[in-house]
């Protein structure tokens, strides 16, 4: 007979040598993978059918296991903690809507009395059976535009942060706190440049708020989305931080986190918290062709939010600091065409006169590489940086001029409000008298600027461009002023074709132009071909 394993002496014993047998300390390790699989476990033996095998050592050492198991990580904590300090916003605008206004119609609404769509929303959706945030008035067409949005306190005394874009235009600014309660607030001041807001809600200082992060999200960090998506206020979603530095086209200053937290309409300025239960960003915008979630939102990045709201709150508006350039990005073309190792940088195209750029030294072509030491990576990146500055600041920038590293030192003006673009209505074109000079390698047609009507008297029109020629495909369009070609200025088509040799014999492989058109100016690479 087989002896039988000493630690399950309670057991019949086996009697067919063929049968496998465990120690103790096998069989409770076995017992606790399969039991943590959900598997019923059970003994066999030759006369008395299926036997429970788990002796109380066999449950012992099972439990022992299973509590080493690490349990799911959930937000439930986190959340408790700082949803309180989130708010829904609404706002109403006494704005008429006009009763001509076809889309105002009642007959021409989806939301009818019985609808299908006036049913559907006063089940999920407003009491009135029309979309929350998007009423607008009573049914008679004319009536307050009212709009919802989220925020959140940053103090224990009432201090909120928006969108800009949530309370823009608002007559009255309303919050509703996460125990229901609600308040109307003030809005202390707006930057529509970052679209931040910052809002104040009197009367009380215990409110509990929220603290802006200090530190820069990583990729692939959790975070979790809190707000008022369609009406439904104290909504959390979870997802990660899927990018950084997204410049979606909303402003100068763009700097935006991409996170795939759903995020919805209603959202819109309501916080971005990391796991520390601290704000990362605010979110601000959504893509979505359909409207709804599809995983890509953005949100402003704390820091940016920290500069903003500190001006807000001391004088109710954001100054920043200004150069006077007209930038542009140094791409992979043109760095070959300035001899430069990396398409880094930020191109100076035009420095704007009596700026502190132009006071200073700077030209058109100068590459600004670096703000007080610290590398410029792109053109976006140095107007964020002299943005986030104040104005009368002294700085230090390191220019490349003409291939030669210098040191500019500046004392930064402030940003106007707005930077007017003085457009040269006649553009000139093509002249009767002066047909032009071919450059054929490059598609264009030239003739001296003086010798065309509103061409002005600096530099070579262009009378014509090839269709799918080299400068087609670089965007020349007709009566384009040529004022530079490889950093020489040129007056003729002959020093054009002189600067294109010059460059073709230096072994580049495209040369650098700048463009004017109507009043701006602009630099382009151009490929050069070979032979």
């Amino acid at each position: 007979m087989t002896e039988r394993p000493t630690d399950f002496s309670s057991l019949p014993s086996f009697r067919e040598p063929r049968h496998q047998l465990f120690s103790a300390r096998k069989f409770a390790l076995m017992a606790s993978v399969v039991a943590g699989l959900g598997i019923a476990v059970y003994g066999f033996g030759p006369s008395h059918g299926p036997v429970d095998v788990f002796t109380s050592t066999a449950h012992a050492q099972v439990n022992s296991d299973l509590s080493r198991v690490q349990k799911p990580v959930g937000f439930a904590d986190i959340v408790e903690r700082v949803k309180p300090s989130v708010i829904s916003v609404k706002i109403n605008i006494n704005e008429k809507v006009a009763k001509d206004d076809g889309a105002g119609k009642d007959d021409d609404s989806p939301f009818q009395p019985g609808s299908p769509m006036e049913r559907f929303f006063k089940r999920f959706g407003g009491p009135d059976g029309l979309p929350p945030g998007l009423r607008s008035g009573p049914r008679g067409g004319r009536g307050p535009v009212t709009g919802q949005g989220s925020g959140f306190f940053i103090s224990a005394d009432g201090y909120a942060v928006t969108n800009n874009h949530v309370v823009d235009g608002a007559d009255k600014v309303e919050v509703t706190t996460d125990d229901g309660k609600t308040y109307t607030a003030k809005v202390i001041g707006t930057d529509p440049r970052t679209d931040v807001a910052l809002i104040k809600v009197a009367g009380r200082t215990d409110f509990p708020f929220a603290k802006l992060s200090d530190g820069k999200p990583r990729i692939g960090d959790w975070v979790l989305a809190v707000g008022n998506p369609f009406g439904l206020g104290g909504t959390v979603t979870a997802g990660i931080v899927s990018a950084s530095g997204r410049d979606i086209g909303n402003g100068p200053y763009d700097d935006f986190i991409q996170i795939d937290a759903p995020v919805n309409k209603g959202n819109s300025g309501g916080p971005a918290f990391n796991t520390e239960g601290e704000v990362m960003g605010v979110n601000t915008a959504i893509y979505s062709p359909s409207g709804g979630s599809v995983g890509i939102a953005f949100s402003i990045p704390a820091s940016t939010v920290k500069s903003v709201i500190n001006q807000l709150k001391d004088k109710g508006s954001v100054s920043r600091g200004w150069i006077g350039v007209q930038i542009q990005p140094v791409t992979a073309d043109i760095a070959d065409s300035l001899g430069l190792k990396k398409a880094e940088g930020a191109l100076v195209a035009e420095p704007q006169a009596n700026g502190p750029a132009a006071k200073a030294g700077i030209e058109s072509g100068d590459v600004i590489t670096a703000v007080n030491g610290e590398p410029v990576k792109d053109a976006r990146e140095l107007a964020r940086t002299i943005g986030g500055l104040a104005p009368g600041n002294a700085v230090k920038l390191n220019v490349l001029h003409k291939g030669q590293e210098k040191v500019i030192n500046l004392t930064l003006g402030q940003l106007p409000n707005t930077i007017e673009a003085k457009a040269d209505t006649d553009k000139g074109g093509k002249d009767g008298a002066t047909r032009g000079t071919d450059v054929p390698k490059l598609g264009l047609t030239l003739a001296p600027a003086n010798s065309v009507a509103g061409a002005g008297k600096d530099g070579v029109v262009v009378t014509e461009v090839a269709p799918k020629s080299p400068a087609a495909e670089r965007g020349f369009k007709e009566g384009d002023v040529i004022l530079e070609v490889a950093g020489k200025t040129v007056t003729n088509a002959t020093d054009v074709r002189e600067a294109i040799n010059a460059a073709r014999s230096d072994n580049k492989n495209s040369v650098l132009m700048r463009i004017k058109t109507g009043g701006s100016s602009r630099f382009v690479a151009v490929p050069l071909a070979k032979g």
